[in-house]
């Protein structure tokens, strides 16, 4: 019975027969591991739609339940938190895999003749996990979620020209609240997921297509005249089926990366959720997730008068190598013959790992860990004294500023303020901002600011002079 069912489904679909086709189609020999990140980012992408489909269904995004129903997925409900592990690590996966696959990709000059869409596409890809990847952390819905968002937004705000309209885009407005978030949701759940299948089917189409590029040997260069022909006579001699000749190793390594996801998930959990967002406290430099968390390095090192530059043109650059590679669909696909192109994946990798390690350890980061400062600290019982000690930590001074050792180091340190700065500059300071510093006059009243300058005034031993 179940034989004659198949046959009736392959003989109404044709799906068995084409199934079998894809998997019996010849392959170069000598593939190796270096081919398997790309079947591997694919399976990494499935855990991801299974896993997204079961957060999805308790998940509300709604700007006053996302994050208690994020809360309850993690702490209450059946599998929750494993889940949450399971969707950050499996995002995780996909971003360093698809980036591995296409440096594999570019080293092995695969974008050449015939194989030009194959990489438009593959480059497209790359592209849609990002943005999957960016989506993602707003859904969170807590303090750090909204203000990468935030800057994110004010990031695309200094392109010319579009650069308030795409800002506007972002954020479903002017500001952020619940149409950015259900925005946020429609894209990060359906239309870019719809793209991504698209896109991968597009893909599997044109690998099949035009087969699975052979590994380069030295001296053999690319000739749109005779390359068809002589690919095809390599898999005439040496040519083996995909499966399980090929295929074997995508399996183990698939299984491999599947395995590591599930013990990540269960050992080290899914990243724990901040504050729920409050628009009174300017956390205006976030730590967003690791796999971006190199770029926010490098603008924060980066002189601030090349910030501009870094954020308009990089992206372009990106996007018109990605876009203008294939051009390039002729000669030498050796490494050995193409040494620049080596010298540019290490250059690449080398700059996102240096970047991603300041980004750990940068001591200019705001720091949302530090305890509030201790009464031994505040060194008073005065209640406008604590009161103010209280506002500073609340409205997220202490994440930047330290006092006698307590808060963090991106801001000048404040424990001998009261002899560098009179208590109308500090005044001033407050409302106005500086460079790095947001302005707080429109989430300070007057009184918060009078407060907030009689504690710092008690911080040191000299005094300054008003001018």
């Amino acid at each position: 019975m179940l034989r004659r069912f198949l046959a009736w489904l392959d003989d109404r679909s044709g799906l068995l027969t084409a199934s079998q086709h894809a998997l019996e189609h010849p392959v170069p020999p000598r593939t190796g591991w270096w081919y398997v990140f790309g079947s591997a980012t694919l399976i990494a992408f499935m855990l991801q739609v299974a896993t997204g489909i079961a957060l999805a269904s308790a998940y509300v995004p709604s700007s006053g339940q996302a994050y208690d129903s994020l809360r309850f997925i993690t702490e209450q409900a059946m599998l929750g938190r494993f889940l949450r592990g399971m969707h950050y690590f499996g995002a995780s996966a996909m971003v360093l895999l698809i980036g591995i696959h296409v440096s594999r990709t570019y080293l092995m000059a695969a974008y050449k003749y015939p194989r030009e869409l194959n990489w438009l596409t593959g480059a497209v890809l790359l592209l849609l996990t990002l943005a999957l990847a960016f989506t993602g952390q707003l859904l969170r819905w807590d303090q750090n979620a909204v203000w990468s968002v935030i800057v994110g937004a004010a990031q695309a705000g200094r392109a010319p020209i579009i650069g308030n309209e795409v800002a506007r885009f972002i954020l479903a407005g002017d500001t952020i609240g619940g149409a950015t978030l259900s925005r946020f949701f429609a894209f990060h759940v359906f239309f870019i997921p719809a793209l991504v299948f698209a896109f991968i089917g597009l893909h599997l189409a044109l690998v099949l297509r035009h087969g699975i590029s052979e590994r380069p040997t030295k001296g053999e260069h690319v000739d749109p005249a005779t390359y068809r022909e002589r690919y095809a006579g390599l898999l005439r001699r040496e040519g083996v089926p995909f499966w399980p000749d090929a295929a074997w190793r995508d399996v183990v390594f698939g299984a491999a990366v599947v395995a590591t996801i599930v013990v990540l998930a269960l050992i080290v959990g899914p990243p724990a959720l901040g504050k729920p967002p409050d628009p009174s406290i300017l956390e205006a430099y976030p730590r967003p997730d690791w796999y971006f968390l190199w770029y926010f390095a490098l603008l924060a090192l980066a002189p601030h008068s090349l910030e501009n530059f870094i954020i308009v043109a990089g992206p372009l650059v990106f996007g018109a190598v990605l876009l203008l590679l294939p051009l390039m669909n002729r000669g030498p696909r050796s490494v050995r013959e193409r040494p620049l192109a080596a010298v540019l994946v290490v250059f690449i990798w080398t700059t996102i790992l240096t970047f991603w390690v300041a980004g750990v350890r940068a001591d200019w980061s705001p720091n949302f860990e530090v305890a509030p400062l201790p009464a031994s600290v505040v060194g008073s019982t005065d209640s406008t004294v604590v009161a103010g000690a209280r506002l500073f930590r609340e409205k997220g001074c202490e994440f930047c500023h330290a006092i006698e050792g307590h808060g963090g180091k991106r801001g000048p340190d404040l424990s001998d303020v009261r002899s560098r700065m009179a208590p109308d500059q500090l005044a001033a300071r407050i409302t106005n901002g500086s460079i790095n510093m947001p302005a707080y006059a429109r989430t300070l009243t007057p009184a918060q600011v009078n407060t907030l300058v009689a504690f710092l005034s008690t911080r040191g031993s000299g005094s300054a002079q008003p001018r």
